[in-house]
């Protein structure tokens, strides 16, 4: 069956205003709109359906090249296939040829930056972004994101997987968190080189054989008295915090951000924002006698109970450790102080005070989660009684 072709001209083409479809022959249609906006349009049937084909504006594309475009289309039908999927196929692979240009570095850097609001300090943002810095981006912080394999990871890791095992393990995952985000925004398409389970677990050794986790050095509860009485005879702030934070149990950096809006020193109780607490939960710690005789004893000079060198500075947990070391204690750290409570809790108070009790007082999550459900409140009343206790045992008493 013959069919006529090239039955528009130009000038045909230029002068039609009249809002309609007019035909060029062998699937070649100019599309005039109501708008009088003119555009090439290739129809054509394929597996029983009837499809339309956009090929651009008649600003842009003139009846010559929507010719040779339809001529193009009309090849890719002989062969069977479909002009728009091959079409879609073409744009999606030139998205992703542009997508390999995007480095490493690139999408660590607005990884970052999408969650830095999300995290609890600057101090982890700073983390991410020095190791990415020390460890990552000499190796591969230049390449593109979608080249980065197995192999490459390994490069990265191996060199301090046994040496500085921690972070190492820590670096993976931030590793395997970027290259994730890479994914979702289409930079890349293979599997996580970075994931642990049933990747690198075969081609790395077992982190916690190779470093176990070590517990903070911590002062036997036994010999708490006498240490609280040494550490009295030192002054200053650090001092301070340290016999603050032992009596309260709580972490370094809870007691070093302690704010004087957080305390009520009428009814004997601290409230530590969510936001400042490691579970992300506010935390209301019963402040004991020996507690509110420290605070009582300093002079309120800015927003921070414990400042720095000035009234707005953050005292320095180095400030902390120092203390320790002049009192020549270097087997033991600030945040042992924690477990040398939790030790005293289970022996010398295990007859008086709860396992969940205690816990509270350390701001842990109960490990059960139906046991948790069943108690959402926070003990307050006991704890009291439990924080006194301890701060009359760190008093001296035998």
């Amino acid at each position: 069956m013959s069919y006529t072709i090239n039955k528009l001209s130009a000038i045909k083409v230029r002068s039609v205003t009249r809002p309609g479809m007019y035909g060029d022959g062998a699937g070649l249609w100019l599309q005039v709109s109501k708008s009088g906006a003119k555009s090439w349009i290739f129809r054509y049937d394929f597996c029983g359906r009837r499809r339309e084909m956009g090929l651009g504006s008649c600003h842009t594309v003139d009846l010559a090249l929507a010719r040779e475009k339809a001529k193009q289309y009309r090849l890719v039908l002989l062969e069977k296939r479909d002009p728009i999927e091959e079409r879609d196929k073409a744009r999606a692979e030139y998205v992703h040829q542009q997508a390999k240009r995007v480095t490493f570095d690139e999408c660590a850097s607005a990884y970052i930056a999408a969650h830095r609001g999300s995290w609890k300090s600057a101090k982890h943002a700073a983390q991410w972004e020095t190791t990415i810095a020390a460890y990552v981006s000499p190796i591969i912080g230049a390449l593109p994101v979608a080249d980065v394999d197995t192999a490459l990871v390994v490069k990265v890791l191996r060199p301090i997987w046994t040496t500085k095992t921690e972070t190492a393990t820590r670096l993976r995952g931030r590793i395997e968190s970027i290259l994730d985000w890479a994914t979702t925004h289409k930079f890349r398409r293979d599997e996580n080189p970075a994931r642990w389970r049933g990747h690198l677990e075969n081609l790395l050794a077992n982190p916690n054989k190779i470093a176990p986790v070590k517990n903070h050095p911590a002062l036997p509860w036994r010999e708490i008295g006498g240490f609280m009485t040494e550490l009295r005879k030192r002054e200053g702030v650090s001092a301070r915090a340290i016999e603050f934070a032992i009596l309260t149990a709580c972490r370094s950096g809870e007691v070093r951000g302690a704010r004087w809006s957080e305390i009520d020193l009428d009814a004997k109780l601290w409230t530590i924002p969510a936001e400042r607490m490691k579970a992300g939960k506010e935390h209301r710690v019963p402040l004991s006698t020996g507690a509110v005789a420290i605070l009582a004893a300093i002079e309120q000079r800015g927003g921070f109970v414990f400042p720095g060198r000035d009234k707005e500075t953050l005292l320095s947990d180095m400030s902390l450790t120092s203390v320790l070391r002049r009192m020549g204690r270097t087997d033991i750290t600030v945040h042992g102080f924690r477990s040398t409570f939790r030790d005293w809790c289970s022996e010398y108070g295990k007859n008086s005070f709860s396992r969940e009790v205690c816990e509270h007082a350390l701001a842990h999550g109960l490990p059960d989660k139906v046991e948790a459900a069943y108690r959402r409140g926070d003990l307050l009343d006991k704890r009291v009684v439990l924080m006194q206790a301890w701060a009359d045992y760190c008093g001296g008493m035998e």
